[in-house]
């Protein structure tokens, strides 16, 4: 079972440490437990007691009122809500508790009712990106385990896989082509795919390559479909390389065409790049580029 401390309480469910106190001591939400020095820490079931409260919270239930309620009531009345256009924060706090404990009808029910609510696209950008984002700061400070990560990111991306086989290629598509592709050690592809997504919507022909391709197999590639567009993402440093020898090499190797390039490696360093590449800041930048097929430098 995880032990969590009161600030990963805070990471987690959004409540903040001192707010959490006062909960428990006036109102007996939960109850720490001690180590033998006297060091106060939580486990599962104390987590997701406090993310089933934090809905009913954000939703207009007071404090006061939910201390009366018992568990069982607390659960089912925040499942009740996770289901129906509850606030924003409520959706990541559910979202989340489905994370814990490996739920994915809880999943599938959470994102299910945005995909009716909002469109598919709109489901990722409002729901899922800020849950990602959320979700990276918590495996970065252990909050979570790794199993957590990879379940509900399988759970994503089977989401996304799903989506795109749901727009058939036509014979008829006149886009513009787009490689998409991630660097050699590359791992994470959920935007990627998204990515994907987005250009099939807006009628591109789309070459999706995947993830641990070399600049020498783009190349190839390159020259197989012609593109009109490369888009990729660096998120994590190379080994060999630094990230602006890599896009030097990049723009010395394929120059016959415009490169999207986005992540946090490119973002967090002052990058210089050639004039076919085109640093891109964030997702809604991103969005904007490939639907209005408009790129400045």
């Amino acid at each position: 079972m995880a032990v969590y401390s009161i600030v990963d309480l805070e990471k987690l469910t959004g409540v903040k440490a001192h707010t959490i106190r006062i909960w428990e001591q006036r109102y007996g939400v939960i109850t720490p437990k001690r180590t033998q020095s006297n060091i106060r820490y939580y486990q599962d079931d104390d987590l997701k007691q406090l993310l089933n409260i934090a809905i009913l919270n954000k939703n207009g239930h007071k404090i006061s009122r939910i201390a009366q309620m018992q568990p069982d009531e607390i659960n089912e009345t925040a499942a009740a809500l996770s289901s129906i256009d509850i606030s924003y924060g409520a959706h990541l706090d559910a979202l989340t508790i489905a994370m814990i404990e490996m739920d994915e009808l809880k999943f599938d029910k959470i994102f299910n009712t945005h995909i009716q609510q909002l469109g598919f696209e709109r489901a990722m950008t409002e729901l899922i990106y800020p849950f990602l984002d959320k979700l990276s700061i918590l495996w970065l400070t252990g909050s979570i385990s790794p199993v957590q990560e990879n379940f509900i990111s399988f759970l994503i991306r089977q989401k996304i896989i799903a989506a795109i086989d749901q727009l058939q290629p036509s014979e008829h598509t006149t886009g513009k082509k787009c490689i998409l592709y991630l660097p050699e050690g590359e791992k994470q592809e959920l935007s990627l795919l998204f990515i994907q997504f987005m250009l099939r919507v807006r009628n591109y022909r789309v070459v999706y390559l995947g993830n641990d391709i070399s600049i020498a197999e783009l190349k190839v590639a390159c020259g197989i479909v012609k593109p009109d567009y490369i888009c990729t993402m660096i998120t994590s440093s190379f080994e060999t390389v630094s990230i602006q020898q890599y896009v030097n090499n990049l723009s010395n190797e394929i120059f016959n065409c415009q490169i999207l390039l986005s992540g946090y490696q490119v973002n967090a360093q002052s990058i210089e790049h050639g004039k076919n590449i085109h640093r891109v800041q964030s997702l809604e930048q991103l969005i904007h580029i490939i639907s209005e097929q408009e790129i400045n430098a």
